[in-house]
This record gives structure tokens, C-alpha cells and sequence, in this order.
């Protein structure tokens, strides 16, 4: 149940717009209050909290406290990557052409049939931008095979492959 905050005495210490908001900043307001601290949750309906944006509140004296406890369960929780660069991306393509888009998602399906995770870089509505296509740098040498063996193939070996993967009636 989200609390009415309207003491200008109170501060936000948590906030997230993040499709999680709300379940965050339940956790995080029940945090606080079991740490003996007043904290409230305030919503879009709250003066001054923007729509789809979940915040904790709690009385300025109380706020410094409040932030070093978030703060301190946050390093807790909070997931530990891979620090390495393997998965660093690297541009496999870019080209700005009439027909970059198309080229560039062709490359990405090539790509995706291959089980190598792609990330299509480009603005459709200014289509003078370029198009790019980035792969984990990890992953870089086998997606240029990837590509040259599909190119190689030509038309011929993509028909012959489409007809491979459709069903027999």
C-alpha cells in the first residue's frame, strides 16, 4: 500500500523506473522499517514522482541512515558480472549504403542460425546513419567464418539450406 508522503521534511533514498520498481521499493521501504526507520513508498500519484517511477521516502534526519542501509544491501544483491571482456562487442559490420539495414539484419540472421548472440546497431527513421552489427569479442573469429562461408555458399547453398529446414508435407 503506498503511504501518503506530503511532510516537506521527507527525502527520497530509493528510486527506480525500472519494470521492478515496484517490487524494489517495497523491498527496500520494508528494509528500512525493520531497521527501525519511518519510510514511506510514494508512486506516480505522489507530487513530484513521474509516472511509472517508484521512490522511498523517509524523514530528512532519518535520510543518511537510510541511504547506507540501501546502499549496503544493494552491494549484497547486486549481481556480479563477468568482469572479463569476452563479452565486450565488437563491430563484425557497418555499413550507411541505401541497403545497410537489410544487409545488416541478413548478417544478424546468418549470425543467430550460427547460436552467435548479435546486437543490431542503427536508426531506422535516419536511415543516412549507419547500420552496424556487434558480436561478443569472444565470439568475433567464428562469426567472421560464419559470415565468409555464407558468402561463399552464395545463393545457391541458402536455397539449398531453406529447403533443408522446411517440413515435408
Amino acid at each position: 500500500m503506498v503511504q501518503p508522503v506530503s511532510d516537506l521534511d521527507w527525502v527520497t533514498v530509493f528510486r527506480s523506473a525500472e519494470h521492478t520498481a515496484e517490487e524494489e521499493a517495497s523491498a527496500a521501504c520494508e528494509l528500512l522499517r525493520n531497521q527501525g526507520i519511518r519510510a514511506a513508498l510514494a508512486d506516480a500519484d505522489t507530487p513530484g514522482v513521474p509516472f511509472g517511477t517508484w521512490e522511498v521516502r523517509v524523514p530528512a534526519t532519518e535520510g543518511a541512515r537510510a541511504e547506507a542501509i540501501i546502499a549496503v544491501q544493494g552491494e549484497e544483491t547486486a549481481p556480479h558480472g563477468d568482469a572479463s571482456h569476452d563479452m565486450d562487442l565488437v563491430t563484425l559490420f557497418t555499413s550507411d549504403a541505401h541497403n545497410a539495414e537489410m544487409e545488416a539484419m541478413a548478417i544478424q540472421g546468418i549470425l543467430e542460425a550460427g547460436g552467435i548472440p548479435s546486437v543490431l546497431v542503427g536508426f531506422q527513421a535516419m536511415p543516412s546513419l549507419p547500420f552496424e552489427v556487434r558480436v561478443p569479442s569472444a565470439r568475433a573469429d567464428e562469426a567472421r567464418r560464419l559470415i565468409a562461408e555464407s558468402q561463399a555458399g552464395g545463393p545457391e547453398a541458402a536455397e539449398l539450406a531453406e529447403k533443408a529446414s522446411e517440413r515435408p508435407e
